[in-house]
Parts: structure tokens; C-alpha cells; sequence
């Protein structure tokens, strides 16, 4: 793993990390919002019609957009921190 990832998943503070995972997140939520005016157009053009593959496959990206971009928004370089497991779950990671 590389040194910087495993900073990350230590949970150290790294303010160029935290700056530019916010920064992604803000940009991902931005091209949500350029996503969501396309929906909007190609659903509200007359005539009334059957949903295409073309804008299932935008509204799909609109909703991949939406929650990376509030995830890293919000959370940042916290996503990647390593989470403790109870000792009643690890039974599961004995057994396989």
C-alpha cells in the first residue's frame, strides 16, 4: 500500500488530503447538478414518451454523483479510516 493511503487509513490528519478529497466532492456534486439540468431537458421535451436507456443511464449517474460527491464532501479523508470490528463479529473472519 502506498504511504499515503495508509496515513489516510491511520486516520492522521493530512490538510493536502483533506483539502483535495473535499474539493472532489465538491466537484462531483457540481457535475450532479450539470447531470440534473440534462435530465430535467430530456424529460420535459415534448413529445410525452417511454424512458429511453440514454436518461436511465443519466438519472443512474446523477444518483452515483450525488453520494460520492456528499460522501467525500462531507466525511473527506474519514473514509478511509480503518473501523474496529467487536470481537463477537470476528468469529466470521475465523471461519473463512
Amino acid at each position: 500500500m502506498s504511504p499515503h493511503f495508509e496515513r489516510l487509513r491511520r486516520g492522521e490528519r493530512w490538510w493536502a488530503a483533506d483539502f483535495m478529497l473535499r474539493a472532489l466532492g465538491l466537484a462531483l456534486l457540481a457535475g450532479c447538478g450539470k447531470l440534473g439540468l440534462v435530465a430535467h431537458r430530456m424529460s420535459a421535451t415534448p413529445p410525452p414518451h417511454e424512458a429511453t436507456m440514454g436518461e436511465f443511464a443519466v438519472c443512474f449517474g446523477i444518483v452515483v454523483l450525488l453520494t460520492s460527491g456528499l460522501a467525500l464532501t462531507l466525511f473527506g479523508p474519514g473514509l478511509f479510516e480503518e473501523v474496529p470490528i467487536s470481537s463477537r463479529s470476528s468469529w466470521y473472519w475465523k471461519e473463512n
